[in-house]
């Protein structure tokens, strides 16, 4: 079947509460990315995003917090990790290697923690991991994967120190993050690195061709469209943007051997730009002999857990990941269900 987009493709309609909270972000949630409005974008973002400190993440005592340097990746700059944990936690905690999102051009490693600390060590009993990368344009892959592959070596190997057993480690990240965390997974696999349990793909950033249905469908009208997701391909990429022989590490939809990996965890919104790349890639796995739980929420956007919280779906979404995650930190050969 032709994926190409006609001009009378209907957009999915948002879910309701989610379109009442995205009118209420107005236009400017939706203003795209381009090449001309980058650098001032990202200035922006750097000013606006929250970026609480080290003494904020600890909440008055409730979590340890540190921020670590490790060596970066064959003589690049050291990287930092931002390791925390809930306070007073016995014993060696399973560990959420993440990266955040911000399609590879903003965001930062302390962002995103509040909400993690708050969603999944606690609940868990999680220690959490956040990788502060290098972002495009001015770092180009493949410095971002390299960054996240050096520091999660860096974790694996002195688990002992922080806490964790390196044998409970999942690897995850959301949008970018989530793209980030897929490349992680092809390529600790193909490098022979430690292997994690799993990988939490959240609404990830897969395939820089940026020509599905979906893309075409939510043009305009996603909170990320496609004029966004070429922006950030191209500062990632470069030269390289588009290139026939991309490497799968680059953009993981490029990939035409999945198979090997940890399993996945992908979650997108019916009414999203990534929509179709993130379901071709659950379909990869499973055709692959893989594991992969698949989540099209319906009428969700890019990010909606992020902007309405609180809305029915974001909380059902919230819960499905816990559960995953709950299922993929348990023991083999603990469940009380019958064999299959």
């Amino acid at each position: 079947m032709d994926l190409a987009r006609t001009a009378q493709d209907p957009a999915p309609p948002f879910d309701p509460e989610l379109g009442v909270a995205l009118a209420a972000l107005g236009d400017r949630a939706r203003e795209p990315y381009t090449p001309e409005n980058l650098a001032d974008r990202q200035e922006r973002d750097a000013a606006d995003r929250p970026r609480p400190t080290v003494t904020d993440l600890r909440a008055d005592g409730r979590f340890e917090v540190d921020e670590l340097r490790v060596p970066g990746e064959s003589g690049a700059p050291d990287v930092t990790l931002v390791s925390s944990r809930p306070a007073g936690t016995a014993g060696p905690l399973p560990l959420l290697y993440y990266m955040h999102g911000g399609g590879m051009i903003t965001g930062n490693a302390w962002s995103v923690l509040p909400r993690l600390l708050r969603e999944v060590a606690l609940p868990l009993e999680m220690a959490v991991v956040s990788v502060e990368y290098r972002l495009a344009p001015r770092a180009r892959y493949p410095a971002p994967l390299e960054d996240c592959y050096a520091g999660y070596v860096w974790a694996a190997e002195h688990a002992a120190a922080l806490g964790v057993d390196a044998d409970r480690v999942v690897i995850g990240g959301k949008s970018a993050g989530g793209g980030l965390a897929a490349a992680l997974a092809l390529l600790t696999r193909d490098r022979g690195g430690p292997t994690p349990i799993g990988q939490l793909l959240l609404c990830p950033m897969l395939d820089d061709r940026n020509d599905t249905v979906s893309s075409h469908q939510m043009a305009g009208i996603d909170t990320w469209d496609r004029t966004s997701n070429a922006t950030a391909w191209q500062a990632l990429l470069g030269d390289r943007y588009g290139a026939a022989d991309l490497p799968p590490y680059a953009a993981p939809a490029r990939a035409t051997d999945l198979s090997g990996l940890p399993p996945a965890y992908i979650e997108v919104g019916s009414a999203e730009t990534l929509r179709d790349e993130d379901v071709a890639y659950a379909q990869g796995i499973w055709q692959a002999g893989g594991q992969a739980e698949l989540h099209v929420w319906p009428g969700a956007c890019h990010g909606f857990d992020a902007f309405a919280p609180r809305a029915a779906l974001s909380q059902d979404a919230r819960d499905a990941r816990s559960r995953w995650l709950r299922r993929i930190l348990t023991p083999s050969g603990t469940g009380s269900g019958p064999a299959c």
